[in-house]
Order: structure tokens, then sequence, then C-alpha cells
């Protein structure tokens, strides 16, 4: 089969999304490219970004490759499917200069994850993969019933079992075409100095071992698993040889990993991490820092027990014990953030002392921020239950009613979905 996996061209304007908006190595869609020149399909891999073109030119070339099948993700890449722009109107609009030309059309990402109905009706795709995709993908390139997809039947979605978890562990190292990775200029979370090269995204474990409340992967990337060392290092190999030196690992959760610190230190590259720094032992910062490590992101969330408690943290730090840890890494990685969570225990002038504290150690510390309950996180469920069609629309209104104030990242006000969605089906 001939199957095109197309990230489209993004364009954030209007949109709540929190995520970096520059461009990203789309990592589901290279996990399912793998696996489907594995089992002996025709691959063609499209991204409007790194590509450098627009919908309409995305859409001409999967019709010239003469697609079977088109997979296009509702999310920039799996870095963000914790954070996808609420809307979808970039993938329908690809998906409307494509038409007929692409032969089966089917959605990965977030958002189907969650509401697979909504998503169906909204982009008007054959099909809607839940969960993790890359092995579903090539199960239905293979002509299977996979699990893990949707369909729609006389108007109602059809649910094939339950959202897919990739095996993940055994993933092949993935190899990105040369002209993507000398576009890729962008060295994502690094401020410690000016990028030099190229930078790239790299995924060293999936899923996380907590359920934060506010974290939107329920239902997909929740159980942990790390992946093989050798494959992990062939990849990383691949990427260096192409001239990258900045990597960002994507993992939920950076955890502790001393055979891959001391692999790290032996390339000689530089990287950033997310992680929660109450795991880290004061050894294993250290080698952190040796390893090559420019910047972590840690997410404290909250500056109270309370705080910590309502959010599901299981901290296991109090908050004194939190910013003695982030000076303590700051001293071994040049840029360290402690994320911050608005939460209703949290009294502003404590936070506004405690982030002058750690600022004074040079631990930067964000000004918290409201979250926004997307469907797949427990917020949501917390507030409005089990997620249904209406899902997106229900967060996207809660957020737009209370907060009044966005990030400095967001284009100015953000505009109502149905406004955003206009194009979108329903």
């Amino acid at each position: 089969m001939r199957v095109t996996l197309v990230n489209p061209a993004w364009d954030f304007a209007g949109s709540i999304y929190f995520g970096c908006r520059e461009p990203h190595l789309p990592l589901e869609l290279g996990y399912a490219a793998a696996l489907l020149r594995r089992r002996g399909h025709e691959v063609c891999l499209l991204d409007g970004r790194l590509d450098g073109c627009g919908n309409a030119a995305l859409a001409d070339a999967v019709a010239d490759f003469g697609a079977d099948m088109t997979v296009v993700t509702t999310a920039p890449t799996y870095l963000f499917w914790r954070c996808p722009p609420p809307e979808l109107r970039i993938p329908r609009a690809f998906l409307a200069c494509l038409g007929a030309r692409g032969g089966c059309t089917v959605a990965v990402g977030p958002h189907g994850s969650a509401t697979p109905g909504a998503v169906l009706r909204k982009l008007g795709v054959d099909v809607v993969v839940r969960g993790e995709c890359e092995e579903v993908v090539a199960a239905l390139a293979d002509g299977t019933t996979a699990a893990g997809t949707a369909v729609l039947r006389a108007g109602e979605a059809v649910l094939h079992g339950p959202p897919a978890a990739a095996r993940f562990t055994d993933a092949a190292p993935l190899r990105w075409p040369e002209a993507w990775i000398q576009r890729h200029l962008h060295h994502h979370h690094r401020f410690e100095g000016p990028p030099r090269g190229a930078g790239a995204e790299v995924e060293a474990s999936r899923g996380c071992p907590y359920s934060c409340s506010f974290c939107a992967k329920t239902d997909y990337r929740d159980r942990y698993r790390r992946r093989d060392l050798g494959l992990l290092v062939q990849e990383i190999d691949i990427l260096q040889r192409q001239g990258v030196n900045y990597i960002y690992f994507i993992d939920e959760i950076f955890l502790p990993w001393r055979e891959l610190l001391v692999e790290l230190a032996a390339r000689r590259l530089v990287f950033g991490v997310q992680t929660r720094i109450d795991l880290w032992k004061p050894e294993m910062i250290e080698l952190l820092g040796q390893a090559g490590c420019v910047s972590i992101e840690a997410g404290v969330e909250s500056l109270t027990e309370a705080g910590r408690a309502a959010l599901d943290k299981a901290c296991r730090m109090d908050t004194d014990a939190l910013a003695g840890r982030l000076i303590l890494a700051r001293r071994h990685v040049p840029f360290v953030q402690a994320n911050l969570i608005a939460t209703e225990a949290d009294d502003p002038a404590l936070v506004a002392a405690w982030r002058a504290k750690v600022q004074r150690e040079g631990v930067w510390a964000n000004d918290p921020v409201p979250l926004y309950p997307y469907p797949s996180s427990p917020d949501y469920r917390r507030l409005f239950g089990a997620p249904d069609d209406a899902a997106w629309e229900r967060a996207h209104g809660h957020y737009l009613d209370r907060v009044t104030r966005f990030s400095d990242i967001q284009d100015g006000t953000p505009r109502p979905l149905a406004e955003l969605e206009a194009a979108c089906g329903r």
C-alpha cells in the first residue's frame, strides 16, 4: 500500500495554544513510517513547516504520490499531545485541499483519542486512531481491523477496542530527511546561549507513572516504558552524524537513567529535559550536568503541600526542599525552570516571595498560569464528567470565561472554538 503521513502547515493565530510554535520533528509519523516500511509499504512523509510549503501544496504532493491511505495528525508533534491546539481547523484545511485524492483518510492525535466522534464529524475522515498511533496505522495499512480505532456508522461513532498503547521499547532508530534536519535550527527550550547547528527531538521513554490532575494524557501515553538503550543510542548517533548538536527529550517525565547519561556524556552533545526535580538525588543531578544537560523544565506546579495534593502530585518533598533541589540543579545545569500553575491554595504573596528567592539563585520560575481543562485530563472529568462530543467546546468556553490574563505566547485574546472551527463539519 502507498501511505502518506502528513503533518499539516500549522497556523496558531487566535489559538490558546501553549506549545512552542517553531517546527519540530513529527515523531509519531516517524515511528509509523518506520513500521510501514518494515512491512513493505511505500511511504511518503510530509511536514508543512519542515518542507516549507502550505496545505494546498501538501495535498498536491499526496495526490502526486498516488496515496491509498493518508494519515494526518491533529497536533504538531508528540511533544505537544499534552497541550495541543484545541481547534481542528488546520488539519481540516489540509483535508479540504486534499478532497478525494488521498485514498482512505485517517486522523491521529490527542483529539481523536479523547473524543473520536467529534473528530470524525469535524474532519470528515474515514478512521480515527485512539491512543498511540504507530502500530495502529501499520495494521490499517496491512488491511487489519485495528483495535484502537473509531469509524462513523449511521452517524454514530463505533469504537474498536480501547485506546492503543504501543510497545515502544523496541522502536527502531528514526532517520529523518537531511533537508528537514538542515531546516531544524530551533533548539527547543534552550536559553543558556545561542543555538549553533541543528536541533532535534528524541523520545527516550514514554508514559508517566504519575497521574497529576492537570496532565492531558488519560487514555493514551499513560503506562511508563523505557526505550531499548541500544536503539536509542543508534538514533542519537544518526542525528549527530547529520549535524545535530542539541537534543530535546520529549519524554513526559525524564527519569534518572544512569546508563543513558553515561552514553550522552561520551557523545559530547548538549540536551534539554522535562522532569520532576523531587525524583533526582544530588549525585544524579551532578551526572545529568556532566552528561551535557543545559536545560531542565521542572514541574513544581504548586508551592503548598495542600496545592500539590489537590493536583495529585504525590510529591516527595516539601516546598523548601524543592527550592533547595532546584538551586542545587542550577549549580550543574545552566538553565533550570520551575513550572508553576495557578491554584487556589497558593497565596500570591507567598508565590512572589518564593519566585524571588529561587531567582536570586539563578532558577527561573514562571508567573503561575491557569490551566486549560483538556478533555483527556483528570481535571476535565472532575469538572464535567466523561468527555463527550462537545468536550472541547465545553473546555474552551470554561477557559475563556474564567481567564482574563493570557500567556505571552498566546496571540492576543484567544478566539471562541466555534469561530476557529467555522470550516469544520458538525
